[in-house]
C-alpha cells in the first residue's frame, strides 16, 4: 500500500473518467485548498478502500490558496455553517449511492488524519469526512445523511471550536496562526538611523582609499620630521625661499578676501606692477592663506602644507598605479618612491616643486573616467564623466600652483589628448566599428579642457605682462646651460640624503651647481624598474614604452648637456610658449621618477601575485605569512632610501618696528636673502614695502639698493620721496660691515626727517 504523503516519492493515483465525476467535492475552510478527490476502485473491497483512504489522503500543503486542485475540475468552493453541512451530507449520500450501484464502495476523500491536519492549519475540521470513513469501514455503503447526525455533529463543532468560535453563515472563518511559528527565528529588527550611520562610518573608515590617505599622511609626518615639531618657528632646509613662499600663501589668501582685483599688485616690490607674478605664486594654496594672520601663522601654514604636499604626492602616485592595474603593495612602492626620491630632498626649500601630487592624481582620475588602464586597456563600461570633471579640476589646480612644474604638465596633457584622439579614430577605421565613447564623456572632456586652458591663460597673462615690462627677466640659453646637469647627476645624491649624502660628497663637488644637479631617484628604484623590464604585470610593449619615456625625459632633464640640447631642450625653449621661463631643466626628473615608479609597481605586483599563488598551493601553508611579508621588502627599501637629514633653522623674529611702521616703507639693509624675510614680516597688516625677492631683480629695486647705500643723506631721501616711500627701517642687527654701521647714529634734523629707536631698529619717517 502506498502513501500519498509528500516527500515519500509516492503520489496518489489521479482520478480520471467517470470516477472523477462520481466523486463529491470536498469542502474546505476558507483560505485552505480543496483536497483532491480519490478515484473509486471497484476491484477493492470496502474495507480496503476505507483503509487506503485513511492512509493515503494527502495532507493540506496548500493552505491559504482556496482553489480546487487540477485533478477535480468540478469541485465546488467550500462553505461553512449549517447550510453548507446539509448540502455536504446530501452530496455525499448521492455519491455513495452511485458507487454502490456500480458494485463498489467508495470511501470519503477526507479522513480523520485530514481533519487533524486541517485543525493544525487553522481550517474547519471536516466531521462529515470522518463519518464517511467510519461508515465505509462498517457497512461498505451507507447513507452519509445518517453519518451527519447524532454525536458526530457535535464532534465537528468541537473541532471547529478548537480554532475559535464559529462565524455566522456566509462569513469566512479567520485562519489561525501556525502552531510552529513560536519556534521560528525572530525577524531581524530594523536598524535605527544611528546604527545605519555607524555602519556607514565603519565602512568608510576601512575603505582602501581612507586607509591609503591616512597612511600617506602618517608617513609624510614621519618622513618630514621634525617639520611639525616647532611649526611656528622653524622652516625646512633654509629660511629664504620658504619665507618667500610662506608670504605668497598669506598674500593670496588675504587679498582674495580683502580686494581680489589687486591680487597681482602685491604689497612687495613697491611701486612695481604685476609684482605677484615675479615668481611662481602657489595660488592654489590661497584657501589655506585665508586662515590666520602674521608671520607665525604664515610659518605654521607653510609647514602644514609642506607635510600635506608629501602626503598628496604619495596618494596621487598610489592612485595612478592602482588605476593602471598595479596591486596595493606595488602601488604603495610607486607612491613612496615618487614622493621620497633622494633627488627631491635637495628641493625641500621649494614648495612649488614638492607640490606635484596633483599630476599623478589628475592622471588617475582622467584614466578612471575614461575607463582606461594600462593592464586592461579601454573598457567602455567603466566610463564615468564625473571622474573626468574631477580630473580636469585637479589638473587646473595643479597648474595654479606654478608654471615651473605645471607648464610641462600642461604640454603633457595636450600631447596625451592628441595622441589618444588619433589612436581612437585609427582603431575605429581599422576595425570599422563604432568604438563607444559617448556624448557625455566628450562634453566632460570639452568643458574640462576649456576650464584647464582658461586657468592657464589667466595665470599666463600676468607673467606675459611681467616679461613685457621687464624683458631682461626672460631666460637665455646661457642661463639654461648653468643649471643643466651632466649624466653623472643621475647617480649622485644630495647632501640631505641620510643614506647616500655622505658617500657622494666628492661626486657633488664635481658638479657646477649641485642643488639642481643631484638627480638620483634611488638605487632601489633603479633596480626595481630594471626588474620590471623582465618580470611585470605590464605587457612587453608597455614596458618598452615606459623605458623609452624614462630615457627621453632624462635627455630633456639634461638640458644643454645632451648634444647641446639641439634635439631636446633647445627646440622646446625656442618654439613652445612659456618654456623660456623655465631655467632649471633638471626638475623634469619628476617625470623620469614617475615612469620609473610605474615600472617598479609592475614588477612588485607580479611578485605579490606569484607569492599569492604559491601560498595558496602550499601544503602545509605555514610559510605563507613569511612569503607575504617578504613582498613588503621593496616598500621598506624605497622608504629607507628616502630618509633625510634636512635642517630646520629657526626663522628670524619679526622686528617690533615692522608691526607699527606705516607704508610704503623700505627696510635696510636690502638684498635678495634679507628681503625674503621682510616679505614674511610684512604679513602683519601687509603694508607696501619696496623690498622683495624673486627669480629676478627689477632694475628699480637695484637702483634703490644702490642709492640707499648712503642713507641717510639728501640724495637718498629725495629719491625715496620721489618713489613714494614714507618710512625707512634700519635694522641694527644687520648693519655690521655695511656703510650704515657708521651712519646709523648720525643726526638727521637737517634732512627734514625724524628718527626713532624702536626695539632693535631705527625708524626714519620721511
Amino acid at each position: 500500500m502506498t502513501s500519498g504523503q509528500p516527500g515519500t516519492g509516492n503520489t496518489p493515483p489521479t482520478p480520471t473518467g467517470a470516477d472523477t465525476e462520481s466523486r463529491p467535492a470536498t469542502t474546505a475552510a476558507p483560505g485552505t485548498p480543496t483536497q483532491p478527490a480519490r478515484p473509486s476502485d471497484p476491484a477493492r473491497t470496502s474495507d480496503n478502500a476505507a483503509t487506503e483512504t485513511t492512509a493515503g489522503s494527502p495532507p493540506d500543503v496548500g493552505a491559504g490558496s482556496g482553489a480546487a486542485p487540477s485533478g477535480d475540475p468540478e469541485a465546488a468552493p467550500a462553505t461553512s455553517g449549517p447550510a453548507s453541512d446539509t448540502a455536504r451530507r446530501g452530496d455525499t449520500k448521492a455519491a455513495t449511492k452511485q458507487d454502490a450501484a456500480q458494485g463498489g464502495s467508495t470511501a470519503s476523500a477526507s479522513t480523520a488524519k485530514d481533519s487533524t491536519t486541517t485543525k493544525d492549519t487553522g481550517a474547519t475540521k471536516d466531521s462529515t469526512s470522518t463519518k464517511d470513513s467510519t461508515a465505509a469501514k462498517d457497512s461498505g455503503a451507507t447513507k452519509c445523511g445518517d453519518a451527519g447526525k447524532g454525536g458526530d455533529a457535535g464532534k465537528g463543532a468541537k473541532g471547529d471550536d478548537a480554532d475559535g468560535p464559529d462565524k455566522a453563515d456566509g462569513e469566512a472563518k479567520p485562519v489561525g496562526p501556525e502552531r510552529w511559528e513560536a519556534f521560528a527565528s525572530a525577524p531581524e529588527p530594523r536598524p535605527s538611523i544611528f546604527t545605519r550611520a555607524g555602519r556607514a562610518v565603519g565602512r568608510f573608515l576601512i575603505h582602501e582609499w581612507t586607509l591609503a590617505t591616512l597612511a600617506a599622511t602618517a608617513l609624510a609626518v614621519l618622513m618630514t620630521w621634525p617639520t611639525l615639531r616647532y611649526p611656528r618657528y622653524t622652516l625646512p632646509q633654509d629660511y629664504w625661499d620658504p619665507s618667500l613662499q610662506a608670504w605668497q600663501m598669506a598674500w593670496s589668501g588675504h587679498i582674495l578676501l580683502a580686494d581680489p582685483a589687486r591680487l597681482w599688485q602685491s604689497n612687495t616690490f613697491f611701486p612695481e606692477l604685476w609684482s605677484f607674478a615675479f615668481s611662481d605664486t602657489l595660488l592654489g594654496y590661497a584657501p589655506a592663506g585665508m586662515l590666520g594672520s602674521g608671520p607665525e601663522d604664515a610659518i605654521l601654514r607653510y609647514n602644514i602644507m609642506f607635510v600635506l604636499a608629501h602626503a598628496l604626492a604619495t596618494l596621487g602616485a598610489y592612485a595612478l598605479a592602482r588605476q593602471l592595474g598595479a596591486g596595493r603593495i606595488g602601488a604603495a612602492v610607486a607612491g613612496v618612491s615618487y614622493t621620497y626620491a633622494p633627488w627631491l630632498l635637495a628641493q625641500a626649500g621649494h614648495l612649488h616643486v614638492l607640490s606635484n601630487g596633483g599630476i599623478p592624481l589628475a592622471l588617475a582620475m582622467l584614466a578612471r573616467g575614461h575607463g582606461w588602464s594600462l593592464r586592461h586597456g579601454y573598457r567602455p563600461e567603466r566610463r564615468h564623466d564625473g571622474w573626468v570633471y574631477a580630473g580636469w579640476l585637479v589638473a587646473a589646480w595643479q597648474l595654479s600652483l606654478g608654471f615651473g612644474i605645471g607648464l610641462p604638465f600642461a604640454y603633457f596633457l595636450a600631447g596625451t589628448v592628441l595622441v589618444a584622439a588619433v589612436l581612437f579614430f585609427a582603431r575605429r577605421l581599422r576595425t570599422r566599428q563604432a568604438v563607444p565613447f559617448g556624448r557625455r564623456l566628450f562634453t566632460a572632456d570639452l568643458l574640462g579642457g576649456v576650464l584647464f586652458a582658461g586657468i592657464g591663460l589667466l595665470m599666463a597673462f600676468p607673467f606675459y605682462k611681467v616679461t613685457e615690462l621687464h624683458p631682461y627677466a626672460e631666460r637665455t640659453i646661457a642661463d639654461i646651460s648653468i643649471f643643466s646637469p651632466p649624466a653623472s647627476g643621475f647617480v649622485t645624491a644630495p647632501a640631505e640624503s641620510r643614506i647616500w649624502g655622505g658617500l657622494h660628497e666628492g661626486a657633488r663637488a664635481a658638479l657646477p651647481w649641485h642643488p639642481e644637479m643631484t638627480l638620483l631617484p634611488g638605487f632601489v628604484l633603479y633596480a626595481l624598474a630594471a626588474g620590471g623590464l623582465f618580470f611585470s604585470v605590464w605587457r612587453l610593449r608597455q614596458r618598452l614604452l615606459l623605458l623609452v619615456g624614462v630615457l627621453v625625459t632624462m635627455a630633456f632633464a639634461m638640458g644643454t648637456r645632451f648634444f647641446d640640447g639641439t634635439f631636446t631642450y633647445v627646440p622646446l625653449f625656442e618654439h613652445l610658449p612659456g618654456w623660456s621661463g623655465l631655467r632649471t631643466p633638471g626638475r623634469l626628473m619628476l617625470w623620469t621618477t614617475l615612469l620609473l615608479a610605474l615600472l617598479a609597481a609592475g614588477a612588485v605586483t607580479a611578485l605579490t601575485d606569484r607569492v599569492r599563488e604559491l601560498t595558496a598551493q602550499r601544503i602545509p601553508s605555514w610559510p605563507g605569512p613569511w612569503l607575504r611579508m617578504a613582498t613588503l621588502l621593496p616598500l621598506l627599501l624605497v622608504t629607507v632610501e628616502g630618509l633625510n637629514t634636512t635642517p630646520h633653522p629657526v626663522v628670524p623674529t619679526q622686528p617690533a618696528a615692522m608691526r607699527s611702521a606705516e607704508g610704503p616703507m623700505l627696510v635696510l639693509p636690502s638684498n635678495q636673502s634679507l628681503d625674503q624675510h621682510v616679505m614674511l614680516w610684512s604679513t602683519s597688516g601687509f603694508p607696501d614695502v619696496v623690498n622683495g625677492g624673486s627669480g629676478f631683480t627689477p632694475r628699480q629695486l637695484d637702483d634703490v639698493r644702490r642709492v640707499s647705500q648712503s642713507f641717510p643723506d639728501q640724495t637718498s631721501v629725495d629719491y625715496l620721496r620721489t618713489l613714494g616711500v614714507r618710512t625707512v627701517v634700519l635694522l641694527r642687527g644687520q648693519v655690521a660691515g655695511t656703510p650704515w654701521e657708521i651712519t646709523i647714529d648720525a643726526p638727521v634734523e637737517s634732512l627734514g626727517i625724524s628718527r626713532q629707536e624702536v626695539g632693535d631698529a631705527v625708524v626714519y619717517r620721511l
